[in-house]
């Protein structure tokens, strides 16, 4: 049995790898150590945390000799922060790790080959590439160590920011984030500024008080802005107050709104969301076509990317403009219409009956007549009857979320048989089990990872399968 055990330090740890989950990894006396801070070749005195008995969890405390892929994070917040984890390592460094989860879940989990893989395709901006941000108001700001050891006493415990990693009710305040361009920073520091100079209360998730409780700002690539504030209580005035002084502080913002929500989660999809000034919505632009956002809408976080990741997915299609294509976990139709100029058809099928809404209005927006959607669970909605009804597709397109594809929708997948299947997946573990089901009737002939969150673990992953 290992000797490592639990709030001890282990000396001169060589960090060798990064694991799937993005943290990297040491092995000591054969025990397999994840170590938050590390860069592979790192040697670095390291602090257990957690000991399992096949596995240990602790963070680097002193670096002895830094590795040469490790780099200088430019944010303050860093190591405080739940985002962004990967600044202390360089961009190249990022995308080689990225692209070796997509292959070792590929062959690890699926026992699939990869020769066709692709080299990773890389992001422009390592930074300030988010076109949405969420905030969270706390009368009980998370403070930090630096802060503790100064000795002063902090009579404001207000803060607007960030949840810290695993804890729900813990807030770090934000001073300066780069993950979105300005107004971005501008807008949050001065609603916080605004709140503590007119004693307007933040949101307290232990006692459920106070009128502050959530920020989205949504921004998009031809400069219209989305404010959306959440309040816990109901105070007309002091919201009014606010929100007035947002709208003249900041006259580009194209859709200012908020909501009361006095529910036990942040969630927006069953409440009243309120228009103070502007538009109830936004417009990205992609290609030539126009892309409306509500606030409740799913829209990719990074536009420029995610147009580079739905011409990657066209492109694999292969369309000619006669094929019948389904466009599985459409969500606002995004990819259904990007793609529905090369097909003969496009339909849509999506859980969420508002992204229905919209991917419907952005067909009719952009003169697209050849798509419709359906709304309901894709276990059920897409059946035997379905594909009979609606034609046998041609090419299926398939976006799932993280948990991936029920098995009955695999199922049905397979008895459609159609000639392509592209599976675009934000988990390559997930892909990587549906992928194998599919397996004794399809073959791979490319795989294309993508990297839409520099600085982060997260990496996009598209398959194109042909049928034997």
């Amino acid at each position: 049995m290992s000797k490592i055990k639990k709030n001890i330090f282990v000396e001169n740890a060589e960090i060798v790898d990064i694991s799937s989950e993005g943290k990297s990894v040491a092995k000591v006396d054969g025990m397999v150590i994840f170590v938050d801070g590390g860069v592979p070749g790192d040697i670095a005195d390291v602090m257990i945390t957690r000991k399992k008995n096949n596995y240990a969890e602790g963070h680097v405390v002193t670096l002895k000799t830094p590795s040469p892929k490790r780099v200088t994070p430019i944010c303050e917040h860093f190591g405080n922060c739940g985002g962004c984890k990967w600044q202390h390592m360089d961009y190249q460094t990022q995308l080689f790790f990225k692209e070796k989860t997509v292959s070792d879940a590929l062959t690890r989990i699926g026992k699939l080959n990869v020769s066709t893989m692709k080299p990773i395709f890389g992001n422009k901006e390592s930074y300030f590439y988010r076109n949405k941000l969420e905030f969270s108001f706390s009368d009980k700001k998370w403070l930090t160590s630096e802060e503790i050891k100064s000795g002063l006493e902090i009579d404001n415990r207000n803060a607007l920011g960030f949840h810290i990693p695993k804890m729900f009710d813990k807030i770090l305040d934000i001073k300066n984030c780069y993950l979105q361009e300005e107004p971005s920073n501008s807008i949050r520091n001065e609603i916080r500024d605004f709140a503590n100079k007119n004693g307007l209360t933040f949101f307290g998730v232990r006692d459920k008080a106070g009128l502050m409780r959530t920020l989205m700002i949504r921004s998009s690539s031809n400069g219209e802005l989305m404010v959306l504030i959440q309040f816990f209580e109901n105070q007309p005035e002091n919201i009014d107050l606010l929100l007035n002084h947002l709208k003249n502080t900041f006259p580009k913002i194209t859709s200012l709104q908020y909501v009361i929500n006095q529910k036990g989660n942040d969630t927006l999809q069953d409440l009243e969301i309120k228009t103070f000034y502007g538009r109830d919505h936004i417009f990205e632009e992609m290609e030539g076509l126009k892309f409306k956002i509500s606030a409740k809408s799913f829209y990719q976080t990074n536009s420029p990317q995610a147009f580079e990741l739905y011409k990657i997915t066209r492109d694999l299609c292969g369309l000619t403009g006669h094929e019948t294509v389904y466009d599985l976990y459409t969500g606002t139709g995004t990819i259904a219409n990007f793609v529905a100029k090369k097909a003969g058809k496009v339909i849509g099928v999506e859980y969420v009956e508002d992204a229905v809404v919209d991917a419907k209005a952005n067909s009719d927006f952009n003169g697209i007549n050849n798509t419709s959607f359906y709304a309901g669970d894709m276990k059920d909605v897409l059946n035997d009857a379905f594909i009979a009804s609606h034609g046998k597709p041609d090419v299926i397109i398939t976006d799932p979320p993280r948990a991936g594809m029920h098995e009955d929708v695999v199922r049905v997948i397979l008895r459609a048989a159609p000639p392509k299947i592209v599976y675009v997946s934000c988990n390559p573990a997930t892909q990587a089990r549906d992928l194998a089901m599919m397996m004794e009737d399809y073959e791979i002939r490319e795989i294309q990872p993508v990297d839409m969150f520099p600085q982060t673990a997260h990496v996009e992953n598209v398959v194109l399968l042909v049928r034997k």
